[in-house]
């Protein structure tokens, strides 16, 4: 129920960065150089929660594959 929940939050981040990070392209049309939109992207709260739930929903997806992984390295058939 943890995944499912940190999955669900990390999409919601993960959208709502990338949809903020559509939007402030347009400073790219008033003159902003690339670097300097890098700069203000990567400065931005907004535009981190994309990072913060791409992380956040591959720790939900990827935390079954290891407790898997645990449990047949201690149980032998």
């Amino acid at each position: 129920m943890f995944r499912i929940v940190l999955f669900l939050l990390g999409m919601m981040f993960c959208s709502l960065g990338l949809t903020f990070c559509i939007l402030y392209l347009n400073l790219m049309t008033m003159g902003y150089s690339f670097s300097s939109f890098v700069h203000f992207i990567i400065s931005r709260m907004e535009c981190q929660m994309l990072i913060w739930g791409v992380l956040m929903m591959l720790f939900a997806w990827k935390g079954k594959d290891f407790y898997e992984l645990l449990l047949r390295r201690f149980i032998k058939f």
